[in-house]
């Protein structure tokens, strides 16, 4: 009995750490990106600090620090570029920027396709809902997919989706997958729900699932 009880009680305690440890390898994940990017500033920063001020710098010289300053850097520089991108300067500015790397064969592929996937994910393309299931990686699985792109199939006209399909707990790796327009699944799910059942692994999800196109025909049929 009391054997049980220690199981029971062990098994508890992992159901209640587990959401916590991936909350916190998301975070962690997230934080460090954002901090690695302003860590070359904030090294710079230090530096310059400790020359003009050595006890400063020596206060200051610890790496929790660092990466307390990094990431306040990378915050600010990001506040500071979506102000501008709202301001006509500072849009200028970007246009400028964007075209001078279009000058760069390799990065502005890197560049306007990912920043291209940013403005399409924040727009409903026309016709198609933005957040859908599709059979993957073989029919009767489903996967949660994002539709970036909706285009013609040559000699047949079928309309073609191009469906970004995010990987869990991390959905910034993932598949492209061309489906047939009418073999998607559509869902009335916003793009923040569809973000929270992703990196939970399905823990937060609705209590429902639209059916797919053909169940739907072939559960009609039935019913006539």
């Amino acid at each position: 009995m009391k054997r049980l009880r220690i199981k029971r009680y062990l098994f508890t305690g992992l159901l209640t750490f587990i959401p916590l440890w991936v909350t916190w390898v998301v975070f962690k994940f997230v934080l460090s990106m954002l901090a690695g990017i302003g860590t070359p500033l904030a090294s710079a920063l230090l530096t310059t600090l400790s020359s003009t001020s050595p006890l400063a710098g020596m206060a200051l010289n610890n790496a929790w620090i660092t990466f307390v300053i990094a990431l306040l850097l990378t915050l600010g520089v990001l506040y500071i570029l979506g102000w501008l991108a709202n301001r006509v300067i500072g849009q200028r500015l970007i246009d400028g920027f964007d075209a001078l790397l279009a000058r760069i064969p390799l990065v502005q592929t890197i560049y306007g396709g990912t920043k291209k996937l940013m403005a399409v994910l924040q727009q409903k393309p026309s016709g198609v809902q933005r957040v859908v299931l599709i059979d993957f990686p073989r029919k009767g699985m489903k996967v949660v997919g994002f539709v970036t792109r909706v285009m013609t199939e040559e000699g047949t006209g079928r309309e073609m989706a191009a469906v970004y399909i995010p990987t869990t707990p991390n959905p910034t790796g993932g598949y492209l997958e061309v489906v047939a327009v009418e073999e998607l699944t559509p869902t009335d799910w916003t793009m923040d729900q569809a973000m929270a059942f992703i990196i939970s692994g399905g823990a937060v999800a609705p209590d429902t699932l639209p059916a797919s196109p053909a169940t739907a025909r072939a559960l009609a049929q039935d019913n006539e």
